[in-house]
Protein backbone atom coordinates (compact mmCIF):
# COMPACT_ATOMS: atom_id res chain seq x y z
CA UNK A 1 0.00 0.00 0.00
CA UNK A 2 3.09 2.21 0.35
CA UNK A 3 2.81 3.25 -3.26
CA UNK A 4 -0.69 4.16 -3.33
CA UNK A 5 -0.74 6.34 -0.34
CA UNK A 6 2.23 8.52 -1.97
CA UNK A 7 0.23 8.43 -5.40
CA UNK A 8 -3.22 9.63 -3.36
CA UNK A 9 -1.17 12.47 -1.58
CA UNK A 10 0.54 13.94 -4.26
CA UNK A 11 -2.79 13.93 -6.31
CA UNK A 12 -4.16 15.70 -3.14
CA UNK A 13 -1.04 18.25 -2.81
CA UNK A 14 -2.42 21.02 -5.08
CA UNK A 15 -5.89 21.38 -3.73
CA UNK A 16 -6.97 22.58 -0.33
CA UNK A 17 -7.54 20.56 2.42
CA UNK A 18 -11.27 19.99 3.30
CA UNK A 19 -12.73 21.89 6.01
CA UNK A 20 -15.85 21.87 7.51
CA UNK A 21 -18.94 24.47 6.41
CA UNK A 22 -20.18 26.41 9.07
CA UNK A 23 -21.90 29.09 7.65
CA UNK A 24 -24.65 27.65 5.28
CA UNK A 25 -28.54 27.32 6.72
CA UNK A 26 -29.77 24.27 5.52
CA UNK A 27 -34.05 23.70 5.76
CA UNK A 28 -35.69 21.01 6.54
CA UNK A 29 -37.00 19.55 3.69
CA UNK A 30 -33.67 19.24 2.37
CA UNK A 31 -32.42 17.53 5.74
CA UNK A 32 -35.46 15.11 5.14
CA UNK A 33 -34.79 15.11 1.13
CA UNK A 34 -38.02 16.81 0.27
CA UNK A 35 -36.86 18.55 -2.94
CA UNK A 36 -35.83 17.33 -6.15
CA UNK A 37 -31.45 17.36 -6.91
CA UNK A 38 -32.01 17.82 -10.41
CA UNK A 39 -33.90 21.02 -10.25
CA UNK A 40 -31.40 22.57 -7.32
CA UNK A 41 -28.96 25.06 -8.24
CA UNK A 42 -26.24 23.17 -5.57
CA UNK A 43 -26.58 19.67 -7.05
CA UNK A 44 -25.45 18.53 -10.37
CA UNK A 45 -25.40 15.46 -12.67
CA UNK A 46 -22.66 12.84 -11.91
CA UNK A 47 -20.81 11.83 -15.28
CA UNK A 48 -21.62 8.40 -17.36
CA UNK A 49 -17.90 7.99 -16.69
CA UNK A 50 -18.00 8.13 -12.97
CA UNK A 51 -21.32 6.33 -12.34
CA UNK A 52 -23.22 2.86 -13.37
CA UNK A 53 -26.49 4.76 -14.17
CA UNK A 54 -27.47 8.24 -15.36
CA UNK A 55 -29.93 10.28 -13.40
CA UNK A 56 -27.55 10.19 -10.38
CA UNK A 57 -26.76 13.81 -8.35
CA UNK A 58 -24.21 15.01 -5.88
CA UNK A 59 -23.86 18.37 -4.07
CA UNK A 60 -21.36 20.44 -6.58
CA UNK A 61 -18.42 20.58 -4.03
CA UNK A 62 -19.22 16.65 -2.83
CA UNK A 63 -18.53 15.74 -6.92
CA UNK A 64 -15.76 17.78 -7.11
CA UNK A 65 -14.49 16.08 -4.45
CA UNK A 66 -14.92 12.64 -5.54
CA UNK A 67 -13.17 13.40 -9.11
CA UNK A 68 -10.35 14.68 -7.37
CA UNK A 69 -10.30 11.01 -5.31
CA UNK A 70 -11.35 9.13 -8.66
CA UNK A 71 -8.18 10.72 -10.35
CA UNK A 72 -6.26 9.54 -8.00
CA UNK A 73 -7.30 5.87 -7.26
CA UNK A 74 -7.41 5.65 -11.26
CA UNK A 75 -3.54 6.48 -11.02
CA UNK A 76 -2.78 4.04 -8.39
CA UNK A 77 -4.61 1.34 -10.45
CA UNK A 78 -8.07 1.64 -8.83
CA UNK A 79 -11.49 2.09 -10.40
CA UNK A 80 -14.01 3.76 -8.07
CA UNK A 81 -17.90 4.09 -9.77
CA UNK A 82 -20.33 5.90 -7.95
CA UNK A 83 -23.62 3.50 -7.82
CA UNK A 84 -25.94 5.69 -5.39
CA UNK A 85 -25.94 9.21 -4.63
CA UNK A 86 -28.50 11.67 -3.69
CA UNK A 87 -32.15 9.64 -3.03
CA UNK A 88 -35.05 12.07 -2.04
CA UNK A 89 -37.59 11.01 0.15
CA UNK A 90 -39.97 9.55 -2.25
CA UNK A 91 -37.21 7.14 -3.50
CA UNK A 92 -36.42 6.50 0.02
CA UNK A 93 -39.65 5.57 0.80
CA UNK A 94 -39.88 3.16 -2.02
CA UNK A 95 -37.09 1.21 -0.95
CA UNK A 96 -38.54 1.40 2.60
CA UNK A 97 -41.67 0.06 1.57
CA UNK A 98 -40.92 -2.84 -0.69
CA UNK A 99 -39.62 -3.84 2.21
CA UNK A 100 -42.11 -3.19 4.41
CA UNK A 101 -44.84 -4.60 2.11
CA UNK A 102 -42.84 -7.43 1.30
CA UNK A 103 -42.93 -6.84 -2.67
CA UNK A 104 -39.26 -7.29 -2.04
CA UNK A 105 -37.80 -10.09 0.25
CA UNK A 106 -35.21 -9.48 2.94
CA UNK A 107 -32.78 -12.04 3.66
CA UNK A 108 -35.03 -14.45 1.72
CA UNK A 109 -38.01 -13.72 3.79
CA UNK A 110 -41.56 -12.14 2.98
CA UNK A 111 -41.45 -9.66 6.14
CA UNK A 112 -45.30 -8.59 6.16
CA UNK A 113 -46.03 -12.79 6.22
CA UNK A 114 -43.46 -13.69 9.00
CA UNK A 115 -42.51 -10.89 10.90
CA UNK A 116 -45.91 -9.08 12.44
CA UNK A 117 -44.49 -7.26 15.32
CA UNK A 118 -43.88 -3.66 13.26
CA UNK A 119 -41.14 -2.60 15.78
CA UNK A 120 -39.13 -6.43 15.09
CA UNK A 121 -39.92 -5.58 11.19
CA UNK A 122 -38.21 -2.33 11.47
CA UNK A 123 -35.41 -3.32 13.50
CA UNK A 124 -34.50 -5.95 10.09
CA UNK A 125 -35.24 -3.40 7.61
CA UNK A 126 -32.72 -0.98 9.33
CA UNK A 127 -30.05 -3.47 9.47
CA UNK A 128 -29.06 -2.03 5.67
CA UNK A 129 -31.58 0.36 4.87
CA UNK A 130 -32.69 4.12 6.68
CA UNK A 131 -36.44 5.55 7.16
CA UNK A 132 -37.19 7.79 4.78
CA UNK A 133 -36.30 11.39 6.23
CA UNK A 134 -33.25 9.52 7.83
CA UNK A 135 -31.53 8.85 5.01
CA UNK A 136 -27.70 10.68 5.02
CA UNK A 137 -28.37 10.52 1.04
CA UNK A 138 -31.14 12.89 1.03
CA UNK A 139 -28.33 15.49 1.18
CA UNK A 140 -26.17 14.73 -1.55
CA UNK A 141 -23.33 14.52 0.65
CA UNK A 142 -22.82 10.64 0.58
CA UNK A 143 -22.07 8.24 -2.54
CA UNK A 144 -22.24 4.14 -2.45
CA UNK A 145 -18.75 3.14 -4.51
CA UNK A 146 -18.68 0.25 -6.54
CA UNK A 147 -21.50 -2.35 -5.45
CA UNK A 148 -23.62 -2.53 -2.54
CA UNK A 149 -22.95 -6.56 -1.54
CA UNK A 150 -20.56 -7.56 0.78
CA UNK A 151 -19.64 -10.87 -1.30
CA UNK A 152 -18.09 -7.95 -3.74
CA UNK A 153 -15.46 -6.70 -0.76
CA UNK A 154 -14.99 -9.75 -0.17
CA UNK A 155 -13.43 -10.59 -3.36
CA UNK A 156 -9.76 -9.30 -4.49
CA UNK A 157 -11.08 -6.86 -6.18
CA UNK A 158 -13.32 -5.39 -4.15
CA UNK A 159 -10.86 -5.61 -1.43
CA UNK A 160 -8.31 -3.67 -3.31
CA UNK A 161 -10.80 -1.04 -3.63
CA UNK A 162 -11.52 -0.94 0.01
CA UNK A 163 -8.22 -1.23 1.29
CA UNK A 164 -7.31 1.91 -1.16
CA UNK A 165 -10.72 4.28 0.42
CA UNK A 166 -9.66 3.30 4.13
CA UNK A 167 -6.02 4.25 3.36
CA UNK A 168 -6.83 7.42 1.38
CA UNK A 169 -10.37 8.52 0.94
CA UNK A 170 -9.69 11.01 4.35
CA UNK A 171 -7.22 12.83 2.25
CA UNK A 172 -10.23 13.61 -0.01
CA UNK A 173 -13.03 14.45 2.86
CA UNK A 174 -14.63 10.96 2.54
CA UNK A 175 -14.90 8.72 5.47
CA UNK A 176 -16.95 5.45 5.79
CA UNK A 177 -20.03 6.33 7.40
CA UNK A 178 -20.91 2.76 8.82
CA UNK A 179 -17.46 1.36 9.90
CA UNK A 180 -17.88 -2.15 12.00
CA UNK A 181 -19.92 -2.09 15.06
CA UNK A 182 -18.09 -2.31 18.87
CA UNK A 183 -17.79 0.16 21.26
CA UNK A 184 -17.68 3.17 19.79
CA UNK A 185 -21.00 2.11 17.46
CA UNK A 186 -22.96 -0.82 19.63
CA UNK A 187 -25.90 0.30 17.60
CA UNK A 188 -27.57 1.50 14.12
CA UNK A 189 -26.98 0.06 10.73
CA UNK A 190 -24.45 -2.74 9.98
CA UNK A 191 -21.10 -1.91 8.53
CA UNK A 192 -20.97 -0.57 4.69
CA UNK A 193 -17.74 -0.70 2.89
CA UNK A 194 -19.29 0.82 -0.06
CA UNK A 195 -21.24 3.82 2.21
CA UNK A 196 -18.60 6.74 2.17
CA UNK A 197 -19.61 10.49 3.46
CA UNK A 198 -17.48 13.73 2.29
CA UNK A 199 -17.25 14.98 5.89
CA UNK A 200 -16.59 18.50 5.35
CA UNK A 201 -20.26 18.94 4.64
CA UNK A 202 -22.04 16.61 5.82
CA UNK A 203 -20.98 17.68 9.43
CA UNK A 204 -22.87 20.57 8.87
CA UNK A 205 -26.13 18.89 7.82
CA UNK A 206 -25.54 16.54 10.82
CA UNK A 207 -25.47 19.13 13.12
CA UNK A 208 -28.35 20.92 11.72
CA UNK A 209 -30.62 17.86 11.26
CA UNK A 210 -30.45 17.40 15.10
CA UNK A 211 -31.04 20.48 15.32
CA UNK A 212 -34.51 21.06 13.30
CA UNK A 213 -35.73 17.41 13.01
CA UNK A 214 -37.41 15.34 15.59
CA UNK A 215 -39.67 11.91 14.99
CA UNK A 216 -42.44 14.13 14.42
CA UNK A 217 -40.84 15.22 11.16
CA UNK A 218 -41.10 11.33 10.14
CA UNK A 219 -44.12 10.40 8.63
CA UNK A 220 -45.45 9.41 5.22
CA UNK A 221 -44.35 6.18 4.86
CA UNK A 222 -45.76 2.77 6.22
CA UNK A 223 -44.28 1.91 9.54
CA UNK A 224 -43.53 5.72 10.39
CA UNK A 225 -45.27 4.88 14.15
CA UNK A 226 -41.71 2.88 14.85
CA UNK A 227 -39.68 5.99 13.91
CA UNK A 228 -40.48 7.05 17.92
CA UNK A 229 -40.59 4.05 19.49
CA UNK A 230 -37.14 2.92 17.87
CA UNK A 231 -35.55 6.71 18.35
CA UNK A 232 -34.21 6.30 15.13
CA UNK A 233 -32.18 9.64 15.22
CA UNK A 234 -30.37 8.37 18.42
CA UNK A 235 -29.96 4.89 17.13
CA UNK A 236 -29.58 5.12 13.80
CA UNK A 237 -28.78 8.66 12.28
CA UNK A 238 -26.06 9.63 15.03
CA UNK A 239 -24.82 5.99 15.39
CA UNK A 240 -22.48 6.54 12.90
CA UNK A 241 -18.60 6.46 12.17
CA UNK A 242 -17.40 8.63 15.36
CA UNK A 243 -14.85 10.25 12.49
CA UNK A 244 -18.40 11.62 10.88
CA UNK A 245 -19.80 13.49 13.79
CA UNK A 246 -18.80 17.11 14.36
CA UNK A 247 -16.59 18.17 17.04
CA UNK A 248 -19.44 19.11 19.47
CA UNK A 249 -20.85 15.34 19.18
CA UNK A 250 -17.60 13.67 19.63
Amino acid sequence: MQGILVNAAAANASSPAPSETTDRVIDVAHLLGQFNPATDANFCEVEARYANRKGLYLRDEVYDAFKQMHKAAKEDGVSLGIVSATRTFNAQKRIWERKWTGARRVDGRNLAKTISDPIARARIILRYSAMPGTSRHHWGTDIDLNSVEHAYFESPAGRKVFEWLAANARSFGFYQTYTPKGNDRPQGHEEEPWHWSYCPLAKEYLKQYVQKVTSDNLRGFKGSETAAQLDVIANYVLMINPKCLSQEDR
